[in-house]
């Protein structure tokens, strides 16, 4: 079987994410070499600049291996939520790491290009290098964003697009190479310079975007509105509100509150909260690693504190103070509802129950005004 048709497995995304790092390890160490070398021997600064832009790429490839190793690790102690944000971390450190060496290639062309008369004519062979480079770049970058698309890795994407700007550096070489030996020795500093431009940017835009993963950012708007859509479509679903989404690694974790009948009983309300995240992880067009679905019998924001209404403890307390025949009291069955800042009571009497105690729990609601409304049963109660 394709190892890219079964990549839903944890292990599989791994292992092909391994195999195109490694890719990427060997090609950079042959071009970043012969860039470096022939550049030196060609009086090429550009040339030379990609060479260490190659040996930058060189570098990320190992961040990425090693942040692929331990994001895989399984939830512990200390990170009961598992290791996803090592891969956000690891897209940081590539990113900083183009940050600082744009910067640093925009320093030295910036020297060169004070002083064009000390610039020296580049060999020819530079010109064949900055080529070589280009197709090799380009064909890396299209095979690592394949796998990484597949694998819905946005650390693998960011180092394909690393790789692409190598490709779109070796042509702006090529293009300064040309200049210099047209006449125009300024030209190859200047191609260092616009590599290096190129190099700051994409470092900016990753730097930025695993630090708004790395403060819990969400899901896009277009994600969220899927998400309540199959949450709201949940049998027994009557609303879905305060649902938040936070980024880990290439996944997120949603939290949900789902409005349930309520005077359904725990067991429904906790099936129907199973369902809805099974329903949820189901989905393969969204990279959701886990659920937390909160069952609410009305919306959360209509309701008071629960301090200011008595808890099932108080409340049937003071019901037995106003009952007189306590043998009775133990043999009736108590369900509350707090509902609408309220609470609703249904009481299920045995079928022996005397007149009197029937009286007396009607007239509950005039000796205890909290209750609201009461319902009275007589009968045997199931279970």
């Amino acid at each position: 079987m394709n190892l890219f048709s079964r990549l839903t497995d944890t292990s599989d995304r791994h292992l092909a994410a391994k195999i195109s790092t490694l890719v990427s390890v060997v090609i950079n160490i042959i071009m970043s070499t012969l860039q470096v070398f022939i550049g030196l021997w060609a009086n090429s600064q550009a040339l030379i600049a990609d060479g260490i832009h190659s040996l930058s790429d060189l570098v990320s490839d190992f961040v990425v291996l090693i942040a692929a190793h331990h994001s895989r690790a399984d939830p512990d102690d200390k990170h009961p939520y598992g290791h996803g944000r090592f891969e956000t971390a690891a897209s940081m450190v590539i990113g900083l790491l183009l940050l600082a060496v744009g910067i640093g290639m925009l320093w030295s062309a910036a020297q060169k290009i004070q002083s064009p008369a000390l610039i020296p004519t580049v060999h020819p062979i530079a010109l064949g290098v900055a080529c070589l480079s280009l197709v090799a770049k380009e064909g890396l970058f299209r095979y690592m964003l394949y796998v990484a698309q597949k694998i819905k890795s946005s650390l693998l994407i960011a180092n394909a697009w690393h790789a692409r700007s190598d490709a779109a550096s070796s042509l702006v070489v090529g293009v300064g190479v040309i200049g210099n030996m047209l006449g125009y020795p300024f030209l190859d500093p200047l191609a260092a310079m616009l590599v290096g431009f190129m190099i700051v940017k994409m470092g900016w835009s990753f730097s930025y975007a695993a630090l708004n993963d790395l403060m819990d950012h969400g899901l896009s708007a277009e994600e969220v509105v899927q998400l309540k859509a199959v949450l709201a479509a949940t049998p027994g679903v009557v609303d879905v509100h305060d649902l938040r989404t936070r980024k880990m690694g290439d996944q997120a974790w949603v939290d949900a509150h789902l409005r349930v009948d309520g005077r359904i009983s725990v067991s429904e309300g906790h099936f129907i909260a199973v369902n809805a995240r099974r329903r949820i992880l189901a989905l393969e067009a969204l990279p959701v690693l886990d659920v937390q679905v909160h069952i609410d019998p009305e919306d959360d924001h209509e309701s008071i504190a629960p301090s200011l209404l008595p808890t099932r403890e108080v409340l049937l307390g003071d019901i037995a103070a106003v009952l007189d025949d306590e043998a009775s009291y133990a043999e009736l069955h108590f369900v509350l509802h707090y509902l609408n800042n309220r609470v609703e009571l249904d009481i299920t009497a045995p079928a022996h129950a005397s007149p009197a105690l029937l009286a007396q729990l009607h007239a509950l609601p005039t000796q205890l005004p909290i209750i609201h409304t009461l319902t009275v049963k007589i009968g045997v109660r199931a279970g």
